[in-house]
């Protein structure tokens, strides 16, 4: 009688259980499919948040932290105040306050493409009065034509913000735009000069007409009261600065002066991103494990057809090892591909939402190879019963179920 182990190449083992796979095709899609939704979600939210994350902070890098604005508030009785109309030339004295550019928003007005607009259809834009300075202090481009300067100033001449431009239709120089008088009778026609590219830091500005302040007196009665100044610092003093601004801008009423620093706007949206982030993870593990227990599912049903295969290996030699490895296997197989399928999904819906939003993609390893990990390892944990209990069936009772 030999007493020679039974043994079982790697080979043999990986041919042996790819045997469930290969003749129920579609069962094994089905199965690993769950587990590729689940990895894809995980694999996606990861790299779009990062790549989400890295577009606002190279902007916020690019456009600084140092930026401050400096708005009206309300006195004890809720009223709304106006900003002293030195208050522009004071805080641009202060220290540490490298630029200084002073708004003035007059919103009675409405901005038509034409005189034969409804007064109804102003779109939401507003007329703003401002100064050279505006563009240097928020860091802003022109995407098309010039900026105001000492000459248009003076004249009717009138740059638009990037979604101004769009409302009204204007893509192209020389044009004009109606600004209709608070009655809507009478109205003057303003030459567009400019228009500029988005202003992340003040998206009020994208959607202003910008006017120089001697257009701003002379046509609509601008009293001379900033509404909101924007403020360049020295980025190491930023804090110090915002601190003393109120006081600067006006004296006698500080509490009446709100300052506020734009870039944590897009800092809190970092935050927001990342508690969203931590549910769509849950969402994604939770995909993952159904997909776990479909595989586990899969598993003891492929055990329970296949009683007669495994009687009959055992009775021809094989070990109860070897049973239960070729189920483990299975299961790490379809797990694994589904991972792989999972994490290449992900990576391509990453590709495509970078591209919308005009993102670098960020699409890291760790993501991806961590993903197929989790998939690898939610299929070990699912195939260990059905391969426990298949190793456990004895030569006998399995040919007799037959």
């Amino acid at each position: 009688m030999s007493t020679d182990r039974s043994r079982l190449r790697a080979g043999d083992l990986l041919r042996t259980a790819t045997i469930g796979l290969r003749t129920r095709k579609l069962r094994a899609v089905l199965s690993g499919l769950a587990v590729a939704v689940g990895i894809a979600a995980v694999v996606s939210v990861l790299c779009i948040t990062r790549s989400s994350e890295s577009a606002l902070l190279a902007e916020i890098d690019r456009i600084g932290t140092n930026l401050l604005t400096v708005t009206n508030g309300q006195d004890l009785s809720g009223q709304e105040v106006e900003l002293p109309a030195q208050a522009g030339g004071m805080i641009g004295r202060a220290a540490g306050v490298l630029h200084v550019a002073a708004t003035a928003e007059e919103s009675s007005f409405g901005i038509y493409r034409t005189s034969k607009m409804p007064r109804y259809a102003t779109n939401g834009l507003g007329l703003r009065a401002c100064d050279g300075n505006l563009l240097a202090t928020l860091g802003g481009t022109v995407r098309l034509g010039s900026y105001l300067n000492a000459a248009t100033s003076r004249y009717p001449a009138a740059v638009l913000g990037y979604q101004a431009a769009t409302a009204l239709g204007i893509a192209s120089l020389p044009a004009r735009i109606w600004v209709s008088d608070p009655g809507g009778v009478t109205g003057r026609w303003l030459t567009v000069v400019g228009i500029l590219d988005p202003v992340p830091l003040a998206p009020e500005i994208d959607s202003s007409v910008l006017v120089g302040f001697p257009v701003a007196r002379q046509m609509f009665g601008y009293d001379g009261h900033p509404s909101r100044i924007y403020v360049r610092t020295i980025t190491s003093q930023t804090a110090r600065t915002s601190a003393l601004l109120g006081r600067t801008a006006w004296p006698d009423h500080p509490e009446q002066v709100q300052v506020s620093r734009p870039s944590d706007a897009l800092t809190a949206r970092i935050a927001v991103q990342n508690s969203q982030t931590a549910l769509f993870l849950g969402l994604g593990a939770i995909a993952i494990l159904a997909g776990g227990l479909g595989i586990a599912n899969v598993m003891v049903i492929s055990v329970l057809e296949r009683r007669p295969e495994i009687g009959l290996r055992r009775a021809l030699g094989a070990t109860r090892g070897h049973v239960g490895g070729q189920f483990l296997v299975e299961a790490l197989l379809l797990s694994a591909s589904g991972g792989l399928a999972g994490a290449a999904a992900g990576a391509g819906v990453t590709l495509a939402v970078a591209r919308v939003h005009g993102w670098a993609p960020a699409i890291t390893p760790a993501s991806v190879w961590g993903g197929v990990a989790v998939a690898v390892g939610v299929g070990a944990v699912a195939g260990c019963y059905p391969a426990l209990r298949a190793a456990r069936l004895s030569p006998t009772d399995a040919l007799r179920s037959a």
